[in-house]
């Protein structure tokens, strides 16, 4: 018995020895850069579930940050400072120097720099919501979802509804008509970051811009840095269709251009401009979170004082909307992050969908220009018809062969179109069915999850429900 529990303790000892001695060998020839991704990223996630979705911050380290696997992010440990509401990280808690902090209206920015005082003052006065009334959705907070037990089947059905699954919210002629939620969201109104949803809001405010005739979708010659070369060519339209032929890489793996300006970048469209081109405009489609960094910076650029431009989401889409829960991050210097980092609730996003599904236009008043999301949802001719203007004509690919069509299986309406965000956040908008579907969730591609599958069951239920 003595001698069988020194071998367990020994054999525990050396698995313990190893163990510590590969994590201090990884570390010793993991590349700085790639510990400061991993720790700014880390810090900046809890920061902003923390400050903006109101969740705890160990649960978000283990469930958000260290889900995807990386050993990087399984060594990593953190530190909430609320007095001055920071977070942060490192690996051990030591090594990689990460820091985010929460500045209110603008929620949370990683801060490569550690100049927190600059990016506390990247902020402006907010409104107070008016109070919640009892109304239906979307005029108040009720919703009448007894009336459809087919749609509550369909997504009682975790194969439909699919791993991770944190919000799916069914909108039927303008009402909510069925709705769940996961363990991690703990009330209908809990902010939830839409990833690439962001894109597509992106291309809403140039509308509002193009409709308060401060830019048009041919404007060229748009930033000094492009002026001598064939980047100053480049139009909005251009960057909207994601083929301006500017060199970016969107490998998420290490750090690759993506990541660097997420996390560790203070100034990110600063970085995307300085990008060479690297095929003719309109021939090449390269989809680039660093192109709607660009475009936030576009139309930033149409206002004279750089607070006006701040508050406009607010006055032009989230308000009209009522959109109370959005909060629109920027970077550490003030530009909005478009490509990525809009929090809302799922409710709050069904609403921007709705926007979308009725042409732009809310409550009788025209938000966006008229025939703006017809233009959106064409077909742009470099990305052999799988994209528009920062909106997908397919679903998500997930695990489908390359050379495989994306929906190829699935019966779908044939005008519905998509926004498609990281680790499974979609916006599927169907004009024919008088339908928006909004499914968020924390459900890595590798999973293979693909809400198709949810997309064609709910198709199919309309004639059962008149």
């Amino acid at each position: 018995m003595r001698t069988g529990f020194r071998l367990l303790l020994l054999s525990f000892s050396l698995i313990l020895i190893a163990a510590t001695a590969g994590a201090a060998f990884w570390l010793y020839v993991a590349p700085p850069a790639l510990t400061r991704v991993g720790s700014n990223y880390a810090a900046k996630i809890i920061c902003s579930n923390v400050f903006v979705a109101g969740r705890d911050a160990q649960t978000v380290l283990e469930r958000d940050v260290q889900a995807p696997g990386h050993p990087l992010l399984k060594l990593m440990r953190f530190r909430v400072d609320p007095t001055d509401a920071t977070v942060h990280t490192g690996l051990f808690g030591v090594f990689g120097n990460g820091l985010a902090v929460y500045r209110g209206t603008t929620g949370c920015a990683v801060v490569p720099d550690g100049d927190v005082k600059a990016a506390l003052g990247i902020r402006f006065q907010g409104v107070e919501p008016a109070p919640r009334s009892m109304d239906l959705w979307p005029d108040g907070v009720r919703i009448d979802v007894d009336n459809y037990p087919l749609v509550a089947e369909l997504l009682d059905d975790p194969a439909l509804t699919g791993p991770g699954m944190r919000a799916v919210v069914v909108v039927r002629d303008g009402r909510i008509i069925g709705e769940r939620f996961g363990e991690d969201v703990a009330h209908y109104d809990q902010p939830l970051i839409g990833w690439s949803l962001t894109k597509t809001v992106t291309a809403a405010l140039i509308g509002t811009r193009v409709k308060a005739g401060r830019l048009s979708v041919e404007d060229s010659n748009l930033f000094p840095e492009w002026a001598n070369d064939e980047r100053s060519r480049i139009t909005v339209a251009d960057l909207l269709g994601m083929e301006s032929g500017l060199y970016f890489n969107e490998d998420y793996g290490d750090v690759s251009d993506v990541t660097r300006m997420l996390y560790l970048e203070t100034d990110m469209p600063a970085f995307v401009a300085g990008q060479p081109l690297e095929a003719p405009r309109g021939e090449v489609f390269n989809y680039s979170s660093g192109t709607s960094v660009l475009l936030s910076r576009v139309w930033q650029d149409t206002f004279k004082a750089p607070q006006d431009a701040l508050v406009w989401p607010y006055d032009a889409l989230f308000g009209p909307l009522g959109m109370d829960s959005a909060v629109f991050e920027t970077d550490t210097r003030g530009t909005y992050v478009g490509s990525s980092n809009l929090y809302a609730s799922a409710r709050d996003w069904a609403k921007f969908g709705q926007l979308l599904l009725q042409d732009g236009v809310w409550k009788d008043e025209r938000i966006l220009p008229e025939g703006w999301v017809r233009w959106m949802r064409t077909p742009t001719k470099a990305s052999g018809g799988e994209y528009g203007r920062h909106v997908w004509l397919h679903g998500p690919r997930a695990n489908t062969p390359r050379g495989v069509p994306e929906d190829e299986g699935f019966d779908l309406p044939a005008d519905a179109f998509w926004m498609l965000g990281h680790d499974g956040q979609t916006i599927t908008v169907i004009p024919s069915l008088r339908m928006v579907v909004v499914r968020m969730g924390l459900t890595p591609s590798r999973l293979g999850y693909k809400p198709q599958a949810l997309i064609e069951a709910l198709a199919k239920l309309p004639g059962k429900m008149e």
